[in-house]
């Protein structure tokens, strides 16, 4: 799931900058900032963090007038909020055992010690 949001969010950014007629510095930095946050998702690079951003930027995207390059606007903005959910469950979920994040972090394991009482019949 984290692959998939990091390389759609990076892919939108990179066609706003690449087909994108509205050239103002919100629009640019919010581009670069999709790229950027899709680039440390696909390393799993501060992820809960990382995702955060990439749904706030995703909203923002979908609630902007800035025209969505997918195509159809609808079909656009149905990808987009489907984006912001998956970001939003990695941001709950964590990085994973195969990140930057673990390796940097160490795997975070809760455990659960055995109850000392004894059940009641």
């Amino acid at each position: 799931m984290r692959a998939v949001v990091g390389i759609t969010a990076s892919a939108q950014g990179i066609l706003y900058l690449v087909h994108g007629s509205n050239r103002t510095f919100a629009t640019l930095s919010a581009c670069l900032m999709l790229v950027g946050c899709g680039a440390c998702l696909l390393i799993g690079f501060l992820t809960p963090v990382v995702s955060i951003a990439v749904a706030i930027l995703s909203l923002a995207t979908t609630l902007s007038k800035v025209p969505i390059v997918a195509g159809n606007p609808p079909d656009g903005t149905l990808a987009f909020f489907e984006l912001i959910v998956m970001a939003a469950a990695i941001a709950l979920l964590g990085p994973g055992a195969f990140s930057l994040d673990a390796r940097l972090f160490g795997r975070r394991e809760i455990v659960i010690p055995p109850s000392s009482r004894t059940p009641e019949s």
